[in-house]
Protein backbone atom coordinates (compact mmCIF):
# COMPACT_ATOMS: atom_id res chain seq x y z
CA UNK A 1 0.00 0.00 0.00
CA UNK A 2 1.38 3.57 -0.95
CA UNK A 3 -1.01 5.59 1.47
CA UNK A 4 2.14 6.67 3.87
CA UNK A 5 4.79 6.36 1.69
CA UNK A 6 6.79 9.34 1.68
CA UNK A 7 7.05 10.03 -2.13
CA UNK A 8 3.83 10.93 -4.06
CA UNK A 9 3.13 8.09 -6.81
CA UNK A 10 2.82 9.66 -10.47
CA UNK A 11 -0.84 9.52 -10.32
CA UNK A 12 -1.36 12.34 -7.98
CA UNK A 13 0.13 14.50 -9.93
CA UNK A 14 -3.52 14.93 -12.03
CA UNK A 15 -6.02 14.93 -8.91
CA UNK A 16 -8.03 18.25 -8.65
CA UNK A 17 -9.38 19.41 -5.38
CA UNK A 18 -12.84 18.19 -4.21
CA UNK A 19 -15.32 20.66 -3.05
CA UNK A 20 -17.03 17.75 -1.46
CA UNK A 21 -15.46 14.55 0.05
CA UNK A 22 -16.28 12.80 -2.84
CA UNK A 23 -14.87 11.77 -6.09
CA UNK A 24 -15.90 15.35 -8.54
CA UNK A 25 -16.55 12.87 -11.39
CA UNK A 26 -18.39 10.27 -10.18
CA UNK A 27 -19.56 10.93 -6.70
CA UNK A 28 -18.14 8.05 -5.41
CA UNK A 29 -16.90 7.92 -1.93
CA UNK A 30 -13.45 8.16 -0.83
CA UNK A 31 -13.98 4.49 0.15
CA UNK A 32 -14.39 3.51 -3.20
CA UNK A 33 -10.98 4.58 -4.10
CA UNK A 34 -8.57 1.76 -5.93
CA UNK A 35 -5.48 3.84 -4.88
CA UNK A 36 -4.91 6.57 -1.89
CA UNK A 37 -1.73 8.65 -0.78
CA UNK A 38 -1.57 10.50 2.41
CA UNK A 39 0.78 13.87 1.96
CA UNK A 40 2.22 13.52 5.50
CA UNK A 41 5.35 15.89 4.72
CA UNK A 42 3.31 18.98 4.73
CA UNK A 43 1.08 19.11 7.09
CA UNK A 44 -0.97 22.50 7.01
CA UNK A 45 -1.91 24.26 10.85
CA UNK A 46 -5.25 25.39 11.37
CA UNK A 47 -5.81 28.64 13.75
CA UNK A 48 -6.38 26.15 16.50
CA UNK A 49 -3.37 24.25 15.79
CA UNK A 50 -4.42 21.11 14.48
CA UNK A 51 -2.58 20.03 11.48
CA UNK A 52 -4.38 18.69 8.33
CA UNK A 53 -3.11 17.06 5.40
CA UNK A 54 -3.73 16.43 2.12
CA UNK A 55 -5.37 12.61 1.35
CA UNK A 56 -5.01 12.04 -2.36
CA UNK A 57 -7.65 9.73 -3.44
CA UNK A 58 -7.84 7.48 -7.33
CA UNK A 59 -11.09 6.70 -7.91
CA UNK A 60 -12.64 3.90 -9.64
CA UNK A 61 -13.43 5.96 -12.52
CA UNK A 62 -9.88 6.64 -13.09
CA UNK A 63 -10.32 10.41 -11.28
CA UNK A 64 -7.26 11.36 -8.95
CA UNK A 65 -8.74 13.68 -6.51
CA UNK A 66 -7.75 15.38 -3.41
CA UNK A 67 -9.67 16.90 0.17
CA UNK A 68 -8.56 18.09 3.36
CA UNK A 69 -8.20 15.40 5.80
CA UNK A 70 -10.27 18.01 8.11
CA UNK A 71 -13.33 17.43 5.86
CA UNK A 72 -13.51 13.68 6.00
CA UNK A 73 -17.22 13.35 7.22
CA UNK A 74 -16.80 10.96 10.69
CA UNK A 75 -16.87 7.47 10.20
CA UNK A 76 -19.99 5.63 11.17
CA UNK A 77 -18.07 3.37 13.49
CA UNK A 78 -17.50 6.27 15.22
CA UNK A 79 -20.69 6.04 16.26
CA UNK A 80 -21.77 2.28 16.86
CA UNK A 81 -21.09 0.83 20.42
CA UNK A 82 -18.65 -1.24 21.09
CA UNK A 83 -19.71 -4.60 22.71
CA UNK A 84 -17.33 -5.76 25.45
CA UNK A 85 -16.06 -9.02 25.37
CA UNK A 86 -17.11 -11.07 28.36
CA UNK A 87 -14.55 -10.77 31.39
CA UNK A 88 -13.41 -13.90 31.73
CA UNK A 89 -13.60 -15.72 35.13
CA UNK A 90 -10.62 -16.32 37.39
CA UNK A 91 -10.11 -19.11 39.57
CA UNK A 92 -9.97 -17.92 42.70
CA UNK A 93 -8.21 -21.02 45.17
CA UNK A 94 -10.06 -18.97 48.35
CA UNK A 95 -13.66 -19.91 47.50
CA UNK A 96 -15.30 -22.64 47.68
Amino acid sequence: MEAFDPNPPDWTQTATHAAEFQCPSCRALSKAATRVWINRRSPVYTEDRRRKWQEFYLCECHTAWWAWSSDRPPSELANQEREMPPRPEFFNPFED
